[in-house]
């Protein structure tokens, strides 16, 4: 953080360009920055939401920045509408992703409920970008859940997939029982019930697994662009050997912290 803060003030001086955008880096705060691009023309934020949860928000500058607006992306299931004039500045920008973030509160605490609790296919690939699941419930079939985003109280779709009897089965037990699901009740009880079955869930080992943030850019995943390359997207990849730390991390975050301190050899 201090190394992109030295080199971000270094470059203020050579354009207003520059001088605009490490200003207003300044407004949002140092400790929100999680990347700056090299002509300050990238830059990736982590706000908090109400609950804790860390997100990542991308922003791209063009140089005729603020006569131009930036170009947002998140790990969201969709931007919010950018209002944006001459005078807005990168902390309106943070301002707007904030509110777009208590929308969908009630959408990521069902995909919590879900993700915490239940065996989901290829679970470090879960985003959540991504209103829908495919949950295992045993003997080699799974169901495919859609959740909808702006109310993931009600029923949601669902698809079956595995073998021809028993999903035959599981299918004619939710149609049966689909006038049960009560929006008061808790997800995961509704969807016992419509299927009349007790679902597998997480080992405690898996859960564990399952919730590993990065110690440096607080994220499960990396952002997701072309700028990371083949890393983009990815989880925690290294889990620190110390016992008294046992934090998880990106490699990348990790190289990026090491170059930012100047005693660091090669």
């Amino acid at each position: 953080e201090v190394n992109q803060q030295a080199r971000c003030r270094e470059l203020a001086k050579s354009s207003s360009f520059y001088s605009t955008v490490y200003s207003e880096i300044e407004e949002v705060g140092w400790d929100h920055l999680v990347r700056a691009g090299g002509d300050l023309s990238f830059l990736i934020f982590r706000v908090l939401d109400k609950k804790g949860r860390v997100h990542v928000m991308e922003i791209q500058l063009d140089k005729a920045y603020p006569r131009v607006p930036p170009m947002v992306s998140a790990d969201v299931p969709y931007i919010f509408n950018l209002k944006w004039s001459m005078n807005s500045r990168l902390k309106i920008l943070v301002q707007q992703f904030e509110k777009h973030l208590e929308k969908l509160q009630g959408f990521w605490s069902t995909l919590d409920e879900i993700d915490r609790s239940l065996q989901i296919v290829d679970s470090k690939q879960a985003s959540r970008a991504i209103p829908s699941r495919q949950i295992h419930v045993g003997n080699d079939c799974f169901i495919i859940l859609f959740i909808d985003i702006n109310d993931p109280r009600s029923l949601p779709e669902c698809r079956f997939m595995g073998l021809g009897n028993t999903v035959n089965s599981l299918r004619k037990t939710w149609k049966r029982n689909v006038d049960k699901w009560e929006r008061d009740k808790a997800f995961l009880e509704n969807l016992e019930c419509l299927l009349n079955t007790q679902l597998p869930r997480l080992a405690d080992e898996e859960t564990n697994n399952h919730l590993d943030e990065c110690g440096i850019c607080y994220a499960q995943y990396l952002p997701i662009g072309d700028e990371l390359g083949p890393q983009t997207g990815s989880a925690t990849d290294y889990t620190c050997e110390n016992n008294s730390c046992s934090k998880a991390f990106h490699s990348m975050c990790l190289v990026d912290w090491l170059r930012s301190i100047t005693t660091t050899r090669q």
